[in-house]
């Protein structure tokens, strides 16, 4: 029947956890189905180009027959250097000394696919960190939180008390920019209808 409104399958392209939690925080159901792409840095690449061409990867990755795809990449940088995931408990704390007592960059790539088109964005959030002593470095990173997050730390954790200010969208910097993410399935011709996600047909 015409006009009636149907609910694709929504999958993310992603094994964060923390992003499948804010989508179901939103109410949309949805397939995990992790992309398994290259992420390493492309020489001359920006970083804003690193972060929305990853996120662009991963929801191309997964092809599935009407199903809407999610593709989400979030990084960290600071003096013009991509913090990435830490390698060890040493460079966990490298990165942290690097970020104590002053402000960086959390850049969040988003990108939606569904029936042939894919769609991207790019949210930029300014974080600034309270001064941090060796100690608390390394009690944080005792948590076992820091190692598997860019830039060494999670806001939505125990990081949360290391960070005095968010100057964007928080939930960008916990890894997916919800705001944008309804706006790009806008893009797409769906709607968000505070939970399923749905389209006419």
């Amino acid at each position: 029947m015409a006009g009636t409104l149907m609910r694709p399958r929504v999958i993310l392209a992603s094994a964060s956890p923390r992003r499948r939690d804010l989508l179901a925080l939103i109410g949309i159901e949805h397939e995990v189905w992790p992309a398994n792409i290259d992420e390493s840095y492309l020489s001359g690449e920006s970083a804003s180009e690193h972060a929305e061409r990853l996120a662009r990867g991963k929801a191309s990755a997964v092809d599935v027959a009407g199903a809407v795809v999610i593709g989400s990449d979030t990084i960290v940088v600071v003096d013009g250097d991509i913090l990435g995931k830490p390698r060890d408990r040493e460079h966990a704390a490298e990165m942290l000394r690097r970020l104590s007592g002053r402000s960086h960059t959390v850049m969040t790539g988003v990108a939606a696919s569904w029936n042939g088109r894919l769609v991207s964005g790019l949210e930029e959030v300014g974080v600034a960190f309270r001064a941090l002593t060796d100690t608390e470095i390394e009690r944080y990173i005792d948590t076992g939180e820091p190692m598997d997050k860019a830039g060494a730390y999670g806001i939505q954790g125990f990081g949360a008390t290391i960070v005095e200010r968010v100057d964007g969208d928080y939930f960008a910097v916990m890894g997916l920019a919800l705001n944008r993410l309804v706006g790009l399935l806008r893009e797409l011709g769906l709607d968000y209808d505070f939970g399923p996600v749905t389209a006419s047909r």
